[in-house]
């Protein structure tokens, strides 16, 4: 029996074998994410119920066809071995496959290095997630927009306000054929409200050449390497020589690849009008948290706690914790495993963690409670609510930048009375007295 190889048809074919890779980082990373990436690495840390990269990997999992997803990173391989046994239980029909970089390769570098394993199977095109990002994952929409225009790369967009642009990848594109005319990462002056939301479909016989050519255009022509900022740490890797001999450097899809991808004329966007977000800092999960319920209030999950006098809804609630019925909850709040929550309580736009528990009458808002951690009786603890549309969770106090959102690290305690605004709270401590506006160390 002959193979059969997929060939690209300009009507496009959906049988095409499709993969997927999502790209989780690794321990160097998460230091925007502290106190709570201390404890659990940010992929697996839960909102709205579940680990962040389970929401990537479930709409990846609706997306027909797809029969294999590969994690690219350069955490520890035990860190994700339970998550992939669950999750291969959850979604039988996907074979889900951890590969570790030697060190930080950069977006584009991690795809270059794994790009055998990619290729196996002989995929004609593969989604690339950031597994960071918190949105509806319009994956069968963006399959749709390739095939019809039998495109290279299609990028998923969103438009954001003109001042919060140039804080993300812009991108320039013709209104009528959703062509890719221009990508600038990060520009230094406006160029475009329309952003890189950090999903990719490309064809496999176009990205791999891309990178090759952009590894070749480097080693060809020497260049003075910046020092990244504690921004761009997300993706740089240092020099090492390819098995081919040739120097190979940080390679980020965002700086280095995109840019030239907009050059060809098969380039892409599909613009998302629904909710998107990026999950950079610990505070950012309280926001993605409100999106994630909402979408699955929508859906009308089941895993949502039934609204009623004392459910606001959308409200998660682990069926380990204990709720009493006099407390109230909602709206956007996940209770986790095993968590106590005491009588007269109110929590709203909050994330509580396994194992807390917050004692009568106590009051969290816009806050995220760690893991084994206690909020005493009448204490309140507290952040400051931001506008919808905003893309940071930090605000200006007496003139300087702090977190809205407040953050109690792992088994920290609340005494009874206690007033929390606006703080971060690292682990195992104790706090007796109020406080506002502070990182506590």
């Amino acid at each position: 029996m002959s193979l059969q190889i997929p060939t690209r048809g300009k009507n496009g074919t959906s049988t095409a074998a499709t993969k997927a890779v999502i790209l989780v980082g690794g321990p160097s990373r998460g230091t925007r994410f502290r106190p709570l990436s201390l404890d659990v690495p940010k992929p697996l840390f839960d909102v709205a119920g579940h680990a962040i990269i389970w929401h990537c990997l479930q709409a990846v999992a609706k997306v027909p066809g797809i029969r294999e997803v590969i994690l690219v990173g350069y955490y520890d391989e035990t860190v994700f071995r339970d998550f992939i046994k669950d999750s291969a239980k959850e979604l039988p029909q996907i074979r889900i496959q951890y590969l570790r970089e030697y060190q930080a390769l950069g977006t584009a570098g991690g795809l270059y290095h794994f790009r055998d394993a990619i290729l196996k199977g002989r995929p004609e095109r593969f989604f690339v997630l950031n597994a960071d990002v918190c949105c509806s994952f319009p994956l069968n929409e963006m399959l749709k927009l390739f095939e019809e225009k039998d495109a290279e790369a299609v990028i998923l967009g969103t438009r954001v306000s003109s001042d919060a642009a140039t804080n993300f990848g812009c991108i320039v594109s013709d209104a009528h054929t959703k062509r890719v005319l221009h990508y600038v990462e990060k520009p230094e002056s406006h160029i475009s409200n329309l952003i890189n939301c950090g999903v990719y479909l490309f064809a496999t016989d176009c990205i791999f050449p891309s990178i090759r050519s952009a590894i070749k255009r480097r080693s060809d022509r020497p260049r003075m390497i910046s020092y990244p900022s504690s921004e761009n740490l997300d993706s740089s890797f240092f020099a090492q020589r390819d098995e081919d001999g040739e120097k190979n450097e940080v390679l980020r899809l965002e700086q280095d690849i995109l840019s030239d991808l907009a050059d060809s004329k098969q380039f892409y966007v599909h613009e998302t009008k629904d909710f998107w977000r990026q999950i950079k800092t610990a505070g950012s999960a309280v926001p993605a948290n409100a999106l994630y319920l909402q979408k699955a209030f929508q859906s009308q999950s089941e895993e949502l706690a039934a609204p009623s006098a004392n459910i606001l809804p959308p409200v998660f609630i682990h069926p380990t914790a204990e709720v009493d019925p006099t407390a109230k909850l909602g709206p956007n709040v996940s209770i986790g495993p095993r968590a106590i929550i005491g009588p007269g309580v109110r929590i709203r736009e909050s994330i509580i963690l396994e194992d807390s528990e917050i004692k009568h009458d106590a009051c969290v808002l816009y806050s995220i409670i760690g893991w084994h951690s206690r909020v005493g009786a009448w204490a309140r603890v507290e952040g400051t609510p931001t506008p919808v549309g905003s893309h940071t969770t930090s605000i200006v106090k007496n003139g300087v930048k702090v977190q809205s959102i407040t953050i109690l690290g792992k088994e920290c305690g609340v005494g009874d009375e206690v007033r929390v605004q606006n703080c971060v709270c690292l682990p195992y401590k104790e706090l007796k007295r109020d406080v506002a506006n502070e990182v506590i160390m």
